[in-house]
């Protein structure tokens, strides 16, 4: 095996055969003219495009380059774990593949984390490249998670950090299926410093999300992080009641002073319809939860590895690996 690097990067890829040269030679060049140790540890997910292949040839050129190859897509989330996992680094860098998270920035990274921050976060101070739509939505989300969650994500922060190896050993203990990895990064504490960078647009290719996936992934954060949505029904169920008594109240002084109008049944027909909708949203919120931890109670693995590829000399390939 080489010897225990630096820096480890961690990088999961999905469908990225477009930006493998382009990103290889980015960061090789970024991590040449720093001259610290490193290795770049990347997970094929699934990719359905040429993405393993190319991987390969990079492997056959680089002895730092690692490629774990899942026997599946499993996620975003998983991939990273998987990359984070495998990383043997004094320090832990995960990178996304379309580079939007310049690696030049690891540099700065590097010294804060000598200076003694155990987490160095990297912050957007801009979000040019991404849609009107999505800087808006992701705004709130951060500030509605940060209101109701256990712990507070800092504001137009994303994976890209630097992570000393007792963070990393931290991670590796959480091992929940329903993965929301900003959450896990800030769950784990420990001492942080900011560096900020203004994000580009994509090098190649295009992105692997959408809106459904986006809000998805936000639901997995509430849910992962927070009980809110389960207290807030008992404010609503409360608020209910006390309107259904105050209604009480004033049908029954109408009738004490006057005669009342026999009520319509379309009125009737619309508070029943009302009040359905709402347990029926109370039940999904809880059924959120409990779909939760039947996927928990089930104890599988998260991710199958189907073969390690590292230059010959630097370890052999394995498979069928499971974590």
């Amino acid at each position: 095996m080489l010897p225990i690097p630096t820096l480890s990067l961690a990088v999961p890829m999905y469908n990225e055969e477009e930006s493998l040269d382009v990103f290889f030679e980015r960061v090789e060049q970024v991590m040449a003219d720093l001259g610290e140790t490193y290795e770049i540890v990347c997970v094929n997910d699934g990719s359905r495009d040429h993405t393993m292949e190319g991987l390969l040839q990079h492997v056959e050129r680089n002895p730092r380059i690692v490629v774990l190859d899942l026997s599946r897509n499993f996620g975003k989330e998983i991939a990273l774990t998987a990359a984070i996992d495998h990383c043997r680094g004094r320090a832990v860098i995960p990178l996304d593949a379309d580079l939007q998270d310049p690696p030049e920035l690891v540099g700065e990274m590097l010294q804060r984390w000598r200076e003694g921050y155990d987490v160095v976060c990297a912050v957007r101070r801009q979000r040019d490249a991404d849609t009107w739509l999505k800087r808006f939505t992701a705004r709130r989300f951060y500030r509605w998670f940060n209101r109701v969650a256990e712990v507070a994500l800092p504001q137009d922060a994303g994976d890209f950090r630097l992570m000393d190896r007792k963070v990393v050993e931290a991670l590796s203990g959480l091992r929940e299926r329903n993965r929301f990895m900003k959450g896990l990064f800030a769950w784990t504490g420990y001492k942080t410093a900011f560096v900020y960078f203004d994000r580009p647009d994509r090098a190649m290719g295009t992105s692997k999300w959408n809106y459904w996936k986006l809000w998805n992934f936000a639901l997995d954060g509430i849910f992962a992080f927070s009980t809110a949505p389960l207290r807030v029904w008992t404010y609503v169920g409360g608020a209910i009641s006390l309107s259904a008594f105050i209604y009480a109240v004033y049908i029954a002084i109408r009738k004490l002073f006057g005669d009342i109008e026999v009520p319509g049944y379309a009125s009737l027909v619309v508070f029943m319809l009302f009040l359905s909708g709402i347990q029926l949203i109370g039940l999904g919120v809880i059924g959120e939860y409990v779909g939760r931890i039947y996927k928990e109670s089930k104890q599988r693995p998260l991710y199958l590895l189907q073969a390690i590829h590292r230059q010959e000399g630097s370890g052999d390939a394995k498979t069928g690996d499971a974590s």
